[in-house]
């Protein structure tokens, strides 16, 4: 079969627009989804200059994006995410659909609508797209916090309801019982895959996931994601649900296998892909020139959704128990519209609800939107943090070091995997450290517990202020977006520029800026983590102790990793290390009769026997040290060679 000259051409437009509009974005700093959707409008039929002929062609591929991008979410997502969030999302998300529509009536009756046509106009405006929600908070690794949490609850549950919608706004004039018994169908549907995604998490998925990944046939296992992820979405189109739905219980269906993590890496780059596919065929659809033909519907329109779903959203998240900061972000986050008004306001048309005017002011409004939300996503946590600085000092707990307070701390920035482990190191040593963070659920617990902790991104100036960086005795920014992270160091030099910083990056160029920026310190976790597995490695080889060191020494180097003292490390902090029982004073004695913790002050891990090669773990009291028993202890340098001089002939040492 012969190629086909057009689509080839039109495909190729399509990922030049992408890289284009994508690179033009990241320099810009701006999600690369304004990109796509700008390099969309440039290659559209409707705009001058390089244009794709079969712009519909493309729209099958956007589909597949949107499917690769819920089914990765839903497999980061977790049931125990979802569940957190019920309520308001059960509940919330049909309630904010009613108001939505009821504002929009009320707007309509004041600019003389029909009711018909405000209640059209109101449906096609309440639903927010999950696909567009979903990449912001992923860019901005904010998926996980309690408001990223919520607002993808509540758009999965309105994705249900554009099931029920589409059945009822044909009968928008008139409830025929006919029309009863079709919504009650379509609820029927949803409860049928409902339950099927139930036996599929409990039984059949993580069984046959189980028996591909035994294969080691890395294609195989992609393959099975790929048809579990479509295979779903496609049951859930044919029962009369969205693709965007069925992708997402997919994804939840292989979170709940040991391979969860291992599917995803593999889907990754072809997600990335499609989904930049979608952002640009969804340019390439919209008209600018609605932009002026129908400026007072858009106007309103966006209206509609810019503050009257900030208002609707903010107000139902705080009815139901959330904190005024989690309620003023979820506002922010759904002010938007996308894939499925398109739907919508597609069935009004064909119902004659409405004309060409409004399906193209809907296009035109989900653009917009889709923009302006983008900003108020990225600024809109800025602006909440500044509001909240003086309140957050006023509510820390009674007894609590309040900022103004501390002096000699330690500021550390960011409290993810990295921050809390730093936190506990500094609490254990009774370290005073505050914490600046972006999520609001954790600067609750840490404000719970005493700690001194502040909302908001560490890149303001005014936040770094008042965590008194000005006194403080050092800074650890754990942000792991180099972006932000830069604008943190250079935050905190202006306030202090004395203050010593510790910072990590995943790259190179990342590292190379923060030190310029005037962090003392960055820390490469990849290479760090090579270096102390080679060490391991050729420490388990029993390779001479100074070619080793020499070695990593080299390593470092070239790695342009901060050089290390590693005899005077040993001297200074903990280790284990495994030595051989004598036929000293402590042979033939239990670990309580030798007084080995208050003698010595080490801690012994495991004894392996030398008759068995028995390993016992965490030897109780009684355990009796043989001759020839290996021992491994847990102290410093001092404590097991004073253990050592006691074992006499424990001057084996393997570390």
């Amino acid at each position: 079969m012969a190629a086909d000259p057009v689509f080839f051409r039109d495909l190729a437009y399509v990922f030049l627009a992408a890289l284009l509009g994508g690179g033009v974005a990241w320099l810009a700093r701006q999600p690369l989804i304004l990109g796509y959707v700008v390099g969309g409008i440039l290659i559209s039929p409707l705009t001058p200059g390089p244009a794709v002929e079969r712009v519909h062609t493309f729209e099958l591929f956007a589909e597949i994006g949107v499917i690769l991008l819920m089914f990765s979410i839903g497999i980061e997502f977790s049931l125990r995410d979802l569940l957190r969030v019920k309520a308001v999302a059960l509940l919330g998300a049909p309630l904010g659909i009613v108001l939505s529509v009821a504002f929009a009536l009320g707007v309509g009756h004041v600019l003389g609508w029909s009711p018909l046509f405000g209640l059209t106009v109101g449906v096609v405006v309440s639903v927010a797209s999950t696909m567009v929600l979903a990449r912001l908070l992923m860019d901005r690794g904010e998926l996980h916090a309690q408001h990223g949490r919520v607002m993808i609850g509540i758009t999965l549950v309105e994705d249900l309801a554009v099931v029920v919608l589409t059945v009822l706004i044909p009968a928008l004039g008139s409830l025929e019982p006919g029309r009863l018994l079709t919504i009650g169908a379509a609820l029927g549907k949803a409860l049928a895959i409902l339950l099927a995604f139930v036996y599929l998490a409990t039984k059949l998925v993580p069984s046959l996931m189980t028996r591909v990944a035994r294969t080691r046939n890395a294609e195989l296992f992609l393959l099975v994601a790929l048809g579990v992820g479509l295979g779903t979405a496609a049951f859930s189109q044919a029962l009369g649900l969205s693709l965007a739905l069925g992708a997402f219980l997919a994804g939840l269906v292989v979170s709940e296998s040991d391979y969860a993590h291992e599917a995803l890496a593999r889907l990754l780059p072809l997600r990335d892909a499609f989904v930049a596919l979608f952002f640009v065929t969804l340019g390439a659809l919209i008209d600018p020139s609605i932009l002026f033909d129908r400026l007072p519907l858009l106007g309103i329109m966006v209206g509609l959704i810019i503050v009257g779903k900030l208002v609707i959203w903010t107000v139902i998240t705080l009815l139901f128990g959330y904190g005024v900061w989690t309620a003023l972000l979820v506002g922010l986050g759904l002010t938007q519209i996308g894939e499925f008004s398109f739907i919508l306001v597609q069935v009004a048309r064909a119902a004659g609800h409405v004309g060409a005017d409004v399906y193209n002011a809907t296009l035109a409004a989900s653009l917009l939107t889709i923009l302006m939300n983008a900003a108020l996503v990225r600024y809109g946590q800025d602006w909440v943090a500044r509001l909240r600085l003086s309140r957050d000092v006023r509510d820390l707990p009674h007894g609590a070091v309040e900022p103004d307070m501390l002096s000699g701390h330690v500021v550390l920035m960011g409290f993810g995997r990295v921050g809390s482990a730093v936190g506990e190191a500094l609490e254990t040593f009774g370290v005073p450290y505050l914490v600046i963070e972006t999520d609001p659920d954790v600067v609750k617990g840490l404000r719970g517990r005493g700690i001194p902790a502040l909302f908001g991104d560490g890149a303001q100036q005014r936040l770094v202020e008042v965590a008194g960086a000005d006194r403080a005795r050092l800074s650890v920014v754990t942000i792991p977006d180099g972006e932000r992270a830069q604008l943190a160091v250079t935050a905190l030099k202006s306030a202090n520029p004395r203050l010593p910083i510790l910072a990590r990056a995943h790259d190179a160029a990342v590292a190379e800026q923060l030190e310029k920026k005037g962090a003392r310190r960055v820390i490469r976790p990849e290479l760090e983590g090579a270096a102390a597995l080679i060490r391991d490695a050729l420490g388990q080889l029993a390779l001479p102790e100074e070619r080793v060191r020499a070695y990593l020494e080299r390593f470092r180097r070239a790695m342009e990793l901060p050089e290390v003292q590693i005899v005077a490390d040993r001297d200074r902090l903990p280790q284990v290390v495994e030595i051989t029982i004598g036929s000293g004073e402590i042979a033939d004695q239990s670990l309580r009769d030798a007084r080995v913790r208050e003698r010595f002050g080490v801690t012994v891990l495991a004894v392996t026997r030398v008759d068995d090669g028995e390993v016992v773990i965490n030897p109780a009291p009684e355990t009796i040290m043989r001759p020839g028993d290996r021992v491994r202890l847990f102290g410093l340098t001092d404590q097991i060679r004073a253990f050592m001089e006691a074992a006499q002939g424990g001057q084996t040492l393997s570390h």
